[in-house]
Protein backbone atom coordinates (compact mmCIF):
# COMPACT_ATOMS: atom_id res chain seq x y z
CA UNK A 1 0.00 0.00 0.00
CA UNK A 2 1.56 3.23 -1.14
CA UNK A 3 1.68 6.13 1.31
CA UNK A 4 2.81 8.70 -1.27
CA UNK A 5 0.27 11.51 -1.35
CA UNK A 6 0.65 14.29 -3.92
CA UNK A 7 -1.33 17.51 -4.41
CA UNK A 8 -2.92 15.95 -7.48
CA UNK A 9 -4.01 12.94 -5.43
CA UNK A 10 -5.48 15.19 -2.73
CA UNK A 11 -7.42 17.31 -5.23
CA UNK A 12 -8.74 14.25 -7.07
CA UNK A 13 -9.66 12.54 -3.79
CA UNK A 14 -11.34 15.70 -2.51
CA UNK A 15 -13.41 15.91 -5.69
CA UNK A 16 -14.61 12.31 -5.43
CA UNK A 17 -15.12 12.47 -1.66
CA UNK A 18 -17.23 15.59 -2.11
CA UNK A 19 -19.15 13.86 -4.91
CA UNK A 20 -19.64 10.80 -2.71
CA UNK A 21 -20.78 12.69 0.37
CA UNK A 22 -22.63 15.35 -1.60
CA UNK A 23 -24.37 12.78 -3.76
CA UNK A 24 -25.13 10.39 -0.91
CA UNK A 25 -26.23 13.08 1.53
CA UNK A 26 -28.09 14.98 -1.18
CA UNK A 27 -30.02 11.91 -2.28
CA UNK A 28 -30.41 10.91 1.37
CA UNK A 29 -31.87 14.34 2.16
CA UNK A 30 -34.36 13.99 -0.69
CA UNK A 31 -35.31 10.54 0.59
CA UNK A 32 -35.72 11.92 4.12
CA UNK A 33 -37.97 14.69 2.75
CA UNK A 34 -40.16 12.14 0.96
CA UNK A 35 -40.30 9.99 4.09
CA UNK A 36 -41.13 13.05 6.22
CA UNK A 37 -44.10 13.74 3.98
CA UNK A 38 -45.29 10.11 4.16
CA UNK A 39 -44.64 9.46 7.86
CA UNK A 40 -45.63 11.09 11.14
CA UNK A 41 -43.24 13.05 13.44
CA UNK A 42 -43.56 10.39 16.16
CA UNK A 43 -42.17 7.76 13.72
CA UNK A 44 -38.96 9.80 13.48
CA UNK A 45 -38.93 10.27 17.25
CA UNK A 46 -39.21 6.53 17.83
CA UNK A 47 -36.44 5.66 15.38
CA UNK A 48 -34.20 8.36 16.90
CA UNK A 49 -34.37 6.63 20.29
CA UNK A 50 -33.48 3.24 18.79
CA UNK A 51 -30.66 4.67 16.67
CA UNK A 52 -29.17 6.32 19.76
CA UNK A 53 -28.55 2.90 21.31
CA UNK A 54 -27.36 1.39 18.02
CA UNK A 55 -24.95 4.30 17.45
CA UNK A 56 -23.39 3.74 20.85
CA UNK A 57 -22.83 0.06 20.03
CA UNK A 58 -21.43 0.99 16.61
CA UNK A 59 -18.69 3.01 18.31
CA UNK A 60 -17.36 -0.23 19.80
CA UNK A 61 -17.58 -1.95 16.41
CA UNK A 62 -15.44 0.75 14.81
CA UNK A 63 -13.43 0.83 18.05
CA UNK A 64 -10.97 3.41 16.73
CA UNK A 65 -8.99 0.65 15.04
CA UNK A 66 -9.95 1.81 11.56
CA UNK A 67 -8.42 5.23 12.15
CA UNK A 68 -5.42 3.47 13.64
CA UNK A 69 -4.99 1.60 10.33
CA UNK A 70 -5.11 4.88 8.40
CA UNK A 71 -2.75 6.63 10.81
CA UNK A 72 -0.21 3.78 10.89
CA UNK A 73 2.37 4.37 8.16
CA UNK A 74 3.26 0.71 7.52
CA UNK A 75 -0.13 -0.98 8.07
CA UNK A 76 -0.07 -4.31 6.23
CA UNK A 77 -2.41 -7.20 5.44
CA UNK A 78 -2.02 -8.73 8.89
CA UNK A 79 -3.04 -5.45 10.52
CA UNK A 80 -6.14 -5.17 8.34
CA UNK A 81 -7.15 -8.82 8.93
CA UNK A 82 -6.69 -8.43 12.68
CA UNK A 83 -8.97 -5.40 12.76
CA UNK A 84 -11.53 -7.17 10.53
CA UNK A 85 -11.95 -10.15 12.87
CA UNK A 86 -11.88 -7.94 15.94
CA UNK A 87 -14.68 -5.73 14.58
CA UNK A 88 -16.80 -8.74 13.61
CA UNK A 89 -16.48 -10.31 17.07
CA UNK A 90 -17.34 -7.02 18.78
CA UNK A 91 -20.39 -6.56 16.52
CA UNK A 92 -21.72 -10.03 17.39
CA UNK A 93 -21.24 -9.41 21.11
CA UNK A 94 -23.04 -6.07 21.08
CA UNK A 95 -25.91 -7.33 18.97
CA UNK A 96 -26.55 -10.08 21.52
CA UNK A 97 -26.28 -7.54 24.34
CA UNK A 98 -28.78 -5.17 22.71
CA UNK A 99 -31.08 -8.09 21.91
CA UNK A 100 -31.11 -9.05 25.59
CA UNK A 101 -31.56 -5.47 26.83
CA UNK A 102 -34.35 -4.56 24.36
CA UNK A 103 -37.20 -5.27 26.86
CA UNK A 104 -35.46 -3.14 29.51
CA UNK A 105 -35.08 -0.22 27.09
CA UNK A 106 -38.69 -0.55 25.93
CA UNK A 107 -39.90 -0.59 29.52
CA UNK A 108 -37.87 2.55 30.35
CA UNK A 109 -39.65 4.41 27.53
CA UNK A 110 -43.03 2.82 28.32
CA UNK A 111 -43.32 1.45 24.78
CA UNK A 112 -43.33 -2.34 24.39
CA UNK A 113 -43.32 -1.92 20.60
CA UNK A 114 -39.67 -0.80 20.80
CA UNK A 115 -38.52 -4.37 21.53
CA UNK A 116 -38.99 -5.63 17.98
CA UNK A 117 -37.68 -2.43 16.40
CA UNK A 118 -34.50 -2.49 18.50
CA UNK A 119 -33.80 -6.16 17.80
CA UNK A 120 -34.23 -5.76 14.05
CA UNK A 121 -32.40 -2.45 13.60
CA UNK A 122 -29.46 -3.60 15.76
CA UNK A 123 -28.66 -6.11 13.00
CA UNK A 124 -26.99 -3.14 11.30
CA UNK A 125 -23.94 -3.80 13.50
CA UNK A 126 -22.91 -6.95 11.63
CA UNK A 127 -22.73 -5.55 8.08
CA UNK A 128 -21.22 -2.43 9.63
CA UNK A 129 -18.36 -4.53 10.96
CA UNK A 130 -17.92 -6.31 7.62
CA UNK A 131 -17.50 -3.02 5.75
CA UNK A 132 -15.51 -1.09 8.36
CA UNK A 133 -12.09 -2.35 7.28
CA UNK A 134 -12.99 -1.97 3.62
CA UNK A 135 -13.68 1.69 4.42
CA UNK A 136 -10.28 2.01 6.08
CA UNK A 137 -8.63 0.40 3.04
CA UNK A 138 -10.36 2.89 0.73
CA UNK A 139 -9.32 5.87 2.88
CA UNK A 140 -5.77 4.59 3.29
CA UNK A 141 -5.39 4.29 -0.47
CA UNK A 142 -7.60 7.33 -1.22
CA UNK A 143 -9.90 5.35 -3.56
CA UNK A 144 -12.73 7.84 -3.19
CA UNK A 145 -13.96 7.50 -6.77
CA UNK A 146 -14.78 3.87 -6.03
CA UNK A 147 -16.44 4.85 -2.75
CA UNK A 148 -18.57 7.40 -4.59
CA UNK A 149 -20.04 4.72 -6.86
CA UNK A 150 -20.62 2.33 -3.95
CA UNK A 151 -22.38 4.82 -1.69
CA UNK A 152 -24.57 6.32 -4.41
CA UNK A 153 -25.79 2.88 -5.49
CA UNK A 154 -26.45 1.85 -1.89
CA UNK A 155 -28.41 4.97 -0.96
CA UNK A 156 -30.59 4.65 -4.06
CA UNK A 157 -31.41 1.03 -3.24
CA UNK A 158 -32.12 1.67 0.44
CA UNK A 159 -34.06 4.84 -0.37
CA UNK A 160 -36.33 2.95 -2.75
CA UNK A 161 -36.86 0.33 -0.04
CA UNK A 162 -37.76 2.95 2.58
CA UNK A 163 -40.11 4.94 0.36
CA UNK A 164 -41.96 1.85 -0.88
CA UNK A 165 -42.51 0.55 2.66
CA UNK A 166 -43.63 4.02 3.80
CA UNK A 167 -46.06 4.28 0.88
CA UNK A 168 -47.46 0.89 1.86
CA UNK A 169 -48.31 2.35 5.28
CA UNK A 170 -45.72 0.51 7.37
CA UNK A 171 -44.91 3.58 9.48
CA UNK A 172 -41.76 3.43 11.55
CA UNK A 173 -40.73 0.17 9.83
CA UNK A 174 -40.05 2.20 6.69
CA UNK A 175 -37.28 3.99 8.60
CA UNK A 176 -35.98 0.65 9.86
CA UNK A 177 -35.90 -0.65 6.26
CA UNK A 178 -34.13 2.50 5.08
CA UNK A 179 -31.39 2.47 7.72
CA UNK A 180 -30.79 -1.28 7.72
CA UNK A 181 -31.03 -1.49 3.94
CA UNK A 182 -28.45 1.28 3.57
CA UNK A 183 -25.81 -0.57 5.59
CA UNK A 184 -26.50 -3.97 4.01
CA UNK A 185 -26.40 -2.53 0.48
CA UNK A 186 -23.17 -0.67 1.18
CA UNK A 187 -21.53 -3.77 2.63
CA UNK A 188 -22.53 -6.09 -0.21
CA UNK A 189 -21.49 -3.69 -2.96
CA UNK A 190 -18.25 -2.80 -1.18
CA UNK A 191 -17.37 -6.46 -0.62
CA UNK A 192 -17.56 -7.19 -4.36
CA UNK A 193 -15.99 -3.88 -5.46
CA UNK A 194 -12.94 -3.56 -3.20
CA UNK A 195 -10.08 -5.97 -3.85
CA UNK A 196 -9.02 -6.36 -0.23
CA UNK A 197 -9.89 -9.66 1.49
CA UNK A 198 -8.95 -10.77 5.01
CA UNK A 199 -6.39 -13.52 5.42
CA UNK A 200 -6.98 -16.34 7.88
CA UNK A 201 -4.59 -14.76 10.35
CA UNK A 202 -4.96 -12.78 13.56
CA UNK A 203 -2.21 -11.16 15.61
CA UNK A 204 -2.70 -10.21 19.24
CA UNK A 205 0.52 -8.19 19.03
CA UNK A 206 -0.80 -6.13 16.11
CA UNK A 207 -4.15 -5.74 17.89
CA UNK A 208 -2.45 -4.37 21.01
CA UNK A 209 -0.30 -2.04 18.93
CA UNK A 210 -3.27 -0.66 17.00
CA UNK A 211 -5.41 -0.49 20.11
CA UNK A 212 -2.79 1.60 21.91
CA UNK A 213 -3.77 4.36 19.47
CA UNK A 214 -7.29 3.27 18.54
CA UNK A 215 -8.36 2.52 22.11
CA UNK A 216 -8.05 6.16 23.06
CA UNK A 217 -10.05 7.09 19.97
CA UNK A 218 -12.64 4.50 20.99
CA UNK A 219 -13.05 6.05 24.41
CA UNK A 220 -13.08 9.58 22.98
CA UNK A 221 -15.63 8.57 20.34
CA UNK A 222 -17.74 6.76 22.92
CA UNK A 223 -17.78 9.80 25.19
CA UNK A 224 -18.76 12.00 22.25
CA UNK A 225 -21.51 9.64 21.02
CA UNK A 226 -22.94 9.18 24.51
CA UNK A 227 -22.93 12.93 24.93
CA UNK A 228 -24.65 13.63 21.60
CA UNK A 229 -27.21 10.84 21.95
CA UNK A 230 -27.84 11.66 25.61
CA UNK A 231 -30.02 14.56 24.48
CA UNK A 232 -32.08 12.24 22.30
CA UNK A 233 -32.47 9.76 25.14
CA UNK A 234 -33.42 12.48 27.64
CA UNK A 235 -35.89 14.18 25.30
CA UNK A 236 -37.41 10.79 24.38
CA UNK A 237 -37.95 10.02 28.05
CA UNK A 238 -39.31 13.43 29.14
CA UNK A 239 -41.24 14.51 26.05
CA UNK A 240 -43.48 12.81 23.51
CA UNK A 241 -42.10 11.02 20.41
CA UNK A 242 -43.46 13.71 18.09
CA UNK A 243 -41.57 16.44 20.03
CA UNK A 244 -38.40 14.38 19.64
CA UNK A 245 -39.28 14.03 15.95
CA UNK A 246 -39.39 17.85 15.54
CA UNK A 247 -36.09 18.19 17.41
CA UNK A 248 -34.53 15.42 15.31
CA UNK A 249 -35.66 16.85 11.94
CA UNK A 250 -34.59 20.35 12.92
CA UNK A 251 -31.14 19.02 13.76
CA UNK A 252 -30.71 16.68 10.79
CA UNK A 253 -30.98 19.15 7.89
CA UNK A 254 -28.20 21.59 8.95
CA UNK A 255 -26.01 18.68 10.07
CA UNK A 256 -26.48 16.97 6.72
CA UNK A 257 -25.44 20.07 4.78
CA UNK A 258 -22.44 20.89 6.98
CA UNK A 259 -21.26 17.26 7.05
CA UNK A 260 -21.20 17.11 3.25
CA UNK A 261 -18.77 20.03 3.17
CA UNK A 262 -16.62 19.49 6.25
CA UNK A 263 -16.86 15.68 6.12
CA UNK A 264 -15.56 15.57 2.54
CA UNK A 265 -12.59 17.75 3.38
CA UNK A 266 -11.79 15.97 6.64
CA UNK A 267 -12.00 12.46 5.12
CA UNK A 268 -9.32 13.44 2.61
CA UNK A 269 -7.30 15.57 5.04
CA UNK A 270 -6.86 12.84 7.68
CA UNK A 271 -4.68 10.52 5.55
CA UNK A 272 -2.97 13.61 4.12
CA UNK A 273 -2.22 15.00 7.58
CA UNK A 274 -1.13 11.57 8.80
CA UNK A 275 1.51 11.52 6.06
CA UNK A 276 2.79 14.87 7.42
CA UNK A 277 2.89 13.88 11.09
CA UNK A 278 6.69 14.30 11.21
CA UNK A 279 6.55 17.77 9.63
CA UNK A 280 4.57 19.99 12.00
CA UNK A 281 5.04 23.22 10.05
CA UNK A 282 3.65 21.61 6.91
CA UNK A 283 0.87 19.97 8.90
CA UNK A 284 -0.11 23.33 10.37
CA UNK A 285 -0.26 24.79 6.86
CA UNK A 286 -2.62 22.04 5.68
CA UNK A 287 -4.81 22.34 8.79
CA UNK A 288 -5.13 26.09 8.29
CA UNK A 289 -6.10 25.56 4.67
CA UNK A 290 -8.69 22.98 5.75
CA UNK A 291 -10.24 25.28 8.38
CA UNK A 292 -10.28 28.29 6.04
CA UNK A 293 -11.99 26.26 3.32
CA UNK A 294 -14.54 24.67 5.64
CA UNK A 295 -15.37 28.06 7.20
CA UNK A 296 -15.72 29.70 3.79
CA UNK A 297 -18.25 27.06 2.67
CA UNK A 298 -20.13 26.13 5.85
CA UNK A 299 -20.73 29.55 7.44
CA UNK A 300 -22.75 31.01 4.54
CA UNK A 301 -24.67 27.76 4.11
CA UNK A 302 -25.72 27.74 7.77
CA UNK A 303 -26.56 31.45 7.93
CA UNK A 304 -28.64 31.15 4.77
CA UNK A 305 -30.47 28.05 5.95
CA UNK A 306 -31.31 29.67 9.30
CA UNK A 307 -32.90 32.62 7.50
CA UNK A 308 -35.04 30.54 5.13
CA UNK A 309 -35.86 27.83 7.71
CA UNK A 310 -39.58 28.62 7.95
CA UNK A 311 -40.37 28.61 4.20
CA UNK A 312 -37.99 25.69 3.68
CA UNK A 313 -39.82 23.48 6.17
CA UNK A 314 -43.28 24.65 5.12
CA UNK A 315 -42.65 24.06 1.41
CA UNK A 316 -40.26 21.10 1.48
CA UNK A 317 -41.26 19.01 4.51
CA UNK A 318 -44.85 20.18 4.88
CA UNK A 319 -46.79 22.32 7.34
CA UNK A 320 -47.01 19.49 9.90
CA UNK A 321 -43.26 19.98 10.51
CA UNK A 322 -43.39 23.74 11.29
CA UNK A 323 -42.61 23.17 15.02
CA UNK A 324 -39.14 22.08 13.81
CA UNK A 325 -38.31 25.62 12.54
CA UNK A 326 -36.72 27.01 15.75
CA UNK A 327 -34.72 23.81 16.18
CA UNK A 328 -33.35 24.09 12.64
CA UNK A 329 -32.31 27.71 13.23
CA UNK A 330 -30.60 26.84 16.51
CA UNK A 331 -28.76 23.85 15.04
CA UNK A 332 -27.51 25.90 12.10
CA UNK A 333 -25.33 27.72 14.64
CA UNK A 334 -24.06 24.55 16.35
CA UNK A 335 -23.37 22.84 12.99
CA UNK A 336 -21.14 25.73 11.92
CA UNK A 337 -18.99 25.45 15.04
CA UNK A 338 -18.99 21.65 15.15
CA UNK A 339 -17.16 21.50 11.84
CA UNK A 340 -14.32 23.54 13.37
CA UNK A 341 -14.29 21.16 16.32
CA UNK A 342 -14.01 18.21 13.93
CA UNK A 343 -11.17 19.77 11.94
CA UNK A 344 -9.09 20.35 15.08
CA UNK A 345 -9.87 16.84 16.33
CA UNK A 346 -8.63 15.26 13.09
CA UNK A 347 -5.41 17.26 13.11
CA UNK A 348 -4.43 16.03 16.58
CA UNK A 349 -5.33 12.44 15.65
CA UNK A 350 -3.13 12.68 12.57
CA UNK A 351 -0.19 13.48 14.86
CA UNK A 352 -0.86 10.22 16.69
CA UNK A 353 -1.82 12.10 19.87
CA UNK A 354 -5.13 10.37 20.53
CA UNK A 355 -4.27 10.67 24.23
CA UNK A 356 -4.65 14.45 23.98
CA UNK A 357 -7.97 14.14 22.18
CA UNK A 358 -9.20 11.77 24.87
CA UNK A 359 -8.36 14.26 27.61
CA UNK A 360 -9.99 17.09 25.66
CA UNK A 361 -13.12 14.99 25.01
CA UNK A 362 -13.47 14.32 28.74
CA UNK A 363 -13.12 18.04 29.55
CA UNK A 364 -15.56 19.07 26.79
CA UNK A 365 -18.17 16.53 27.76
CA UNK A 366 -18.02 17.40 31.47
CA UNK A 367 -18.76 20.98 30.48
CA UNK A 368 -21.45 19.88 28.01
CA UNK A 369 -23.23 17.56 30.44
CA UNK A 370 -23.20 20.30 33.07
CA UNK A 371 -24.84 22.67 30.58
CA UNK A 372 -27.37 19.95 29.65
CA UNK A 373 -28.25 19.29 33.29
CA UNK A 374 -28.88 22.99 33.85
CA UNK A 375 -30.87 23.45 30.63
CA UNK A 376 -33.28 20.52 31.22
CA UNK A 377 -35.15 22.56 33.82
CA UNK A 378 -35.83 25.35 31.30
CA UNK A 379 -37.38 23.25 28.53
CA UNK A 380 -36.54 21.68 25.19
CA UNK A 381 -35.45 24.92 23.48
CA UNK A 382 -33.00 25.54 26.30
CA UNK A 383 -31.60 22.05 25.73
CA UNK A 384 -30.97 22.90 22.06
CA UNK A 385 -29.43 26.29 22.93
CA UNK A 386 -27.23 24.61 25.51
CA UNK A 387 -25.83 22.42 22.74
CA UNK A 388 -24.88 25.54 20.77
CA UNK A 389 -23.06 26.98 23.79
CA UNK A 390 -21.21 23.69 24.23
CA UNK A 391 -20.16 23.68 20.54
CA UNK A 392 -18.67 27.15 20.84
CA UNK A 393 -16.81 26.25 24.05
CA UNK A 394 -15.40 23.12 22.35
CA UNK A 395 -13.82 25.20 19.59
CA UNK A 396 -12.34 27.62 22.12
CA UNK A 397 -10.77 24.70 24.01
CA UNK A 398 -9.03 23.51 20.82
CA UNK A 399 -7.87 27.02 19.99
CA UNK A 400 -6.18 27.25 23.37
CA UNK A 401 -4.68 23.74 23.16
CA UNK A 402 -3.34 23.75 19.59
CA UNK A 403 -0.56 26.24 20.25
CA UNK A 404 1.39 23.75 22.35
CA UNK A 405 0.76 20.81 19.99
CA UNK A 406 1.69 22.11 16.55
CA UNK A 407 1.87 25.88 16.94
CA UNK A 408 -1.55 26.88 15.65
CA UNK A 409 -2.32 29.86 17.89
CA UNK A 410 -5.84 30.94 18.87
CA UNK A 411 -5.55 34.36 17.24
CA UNK A 412 -4.43 32.67 14.00
CA UNK A 413 -7.47 30.40 13.93
CA UNK A 414 -9.78 33.32 14.75
CA UNK A 415 -8.16 35.26 11.92
CA UNK A 416 -8.67 32.32 9.56
CA UNK A 417 -12.42 31.98 10.23
CA UNK A 418 -13.39 35.61 10.83
CA UNK A 419 -13.51 36.80 7.17
CA UNK A 420 -15.96 34.03 6.24
CA UNK A 421 -18.07 34.63 9.35
CA UNK A 422 -18.35 38.39 8.77
CA UNK A 423 -19.15 37.99 5.07
CA UNK A 424 -21.78 35.35 5.92
CA UNK A 425 -23.47 37.65 8.45
CA UNK A 426 -23.49 40.52 5.95
CA UNK A 427 -24.95 38.25 3.29
CA UNK A 428 -27.52 36.92 5.77
CA UNK A 429 -28.69 40.43 6.65
CA UNK A 430 -29.34 41.26 3.00
CA UNK A 431 -31.08 37.93 2.36
CA UNK A 432 -33.29 38.51 5.41
CA UNK A 433 -34.35 41.91 4.04
CA UNK A 434 -35.22 40.31 0.69
CA UNK A 435 -37.76 38.24 2.65
CA UNK A 436 -39.99 41.32 2.94
CA UNK A 437 -40.57 41.42 -0.83
CA UNK A 438 -44.11 40.39 -1.76
CA UNK A 439 -43.53 37.22 -3.78
CA UNK A 440 -45.04 33.74 -3.78
CA UNK A 441 -43.40 31.47 -1.14
CA UNK A 442 -41.63 29.25 -3.69
CA UNK A 443 -40.34 32.17 -5.77
CA UNK A 444 -39.22 34.07 -2.69
CA UNK A 445 -37.20 31.13 -1.38
CA UNK A 446 -35.55 30.62 -4.76
CA UNK A 447 -34.73 34.34 -5.00
CA UNK A 448 -33.27 34.36 -1.47
CA UNK A 449 -31.06 31.33 -2.16
CA UNK A 450 -29.84 32.69 -5.49
CA UNK A 451 -29.28 36.19 -4.11
CA UNK A 452 -27.42 34.78 -1.10
CA UNK A 453 -24.99 32.86 -3.33
CA UNK A 454 -24.39 35.87 -5.59
CA UNK A 455 -23.99 38.32 -2.70
CA UNK A 456 -21.54 36.08 -0.83
CA UNK A 457 -19.48 35.39 -3.96
CA UNK A 458 -19.39 39.10 -4.85
CA UNK A 459 -18.32 40.09 -1.33
CA UNK A 460 -15.62 37.41 -1.27
CA UNK A 461 -14.24 38.61 -4.59
CA UNK A 462 -14.55 42.29 -3.64
CA UNK A 463 -12.64 41.86 -0.36
CA UNK A 464 -10.18 39.42 -1.96
CA UNK A 465 -10.82 36.61 0.53
CA UNK A 466 -8.02 34.06 0.17
CA UNK A 467 -10.36 31.06 0.20
CA UNK A 468 -12.26 32.41 -2.81
CA UNK A 469 -9.07 32.51 -4.89
CA UNK A 470 -7.93 29.10 -3.61
CA UNK A 471 -11.26 27.39 -4.34
CA UNK A 472 -11.53 29.05 -7.76
CA UNK A 473 -8.10 27.74 -8.74
CA UNK A 474 -8.87 24.31 -7.26
CA UNK A 475 -12.13 24.01 -9.20
CA UNK A 476 -10.36 25.04 -12.42
CA UNK A 477 -7.65 22.46 -11.72
CA UNK A 478 -10.24 19.73 -11.15
CA UNK A 479 -12.10 20.64 -14.36
CA UNK A 480 -8.85 20.69 -16.33
CA UNK A 481 -7.77 17.29 -15.00
CA UNK A 482 -11.25 15.80 -15.65
CA UNK A 483 -11.13 16.99 -19.26
CA UNK A 484 -7.59 15.73 -19.72
CA UNK A 485 -8.34 12.37 -18.10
Amino acid sequence: MSNKITKSTVISSLFWKFMEMGGMKGIGLIIQIVLARLLAPDDFGTIAIVLAFVNIAMVFVDSGLNNALIQKKDAGKLDFSTVFYSSLAIAAFFYLLIYALAPVIANFYNDSYLVRIIRVLALILVPGALSSVQNAYISKNMLFKKLFKIKITAVLLSGAMGIITAYLGMGVWALVAYNLGSQISTTLIMWFSVKWRPSLKFSFERFKSLFSFGGKLLLASLIHTLYVDLRTLVIGRIYSPDTLGYYNRGESVPKTISSVISGSIQAVMFPTLSSLQDDKSNLKRVVRRSIKTISFLVFPAMVGLAIIAEPFIRLILGAKWLPAVPFMQIFCVSAAFEMLDSANYQAINALGRSDINLKLEIIKKIIGITILAISIAFGIYAIALGYVISSIINVLIYMITNKGIYGYRAYEQLGDIMPSLLLSLAMGTLVYLIGFIDLSPWLLMIVQIGAGALIYSALAKLFKVESWDYLSLTVKDIVRKRRAG
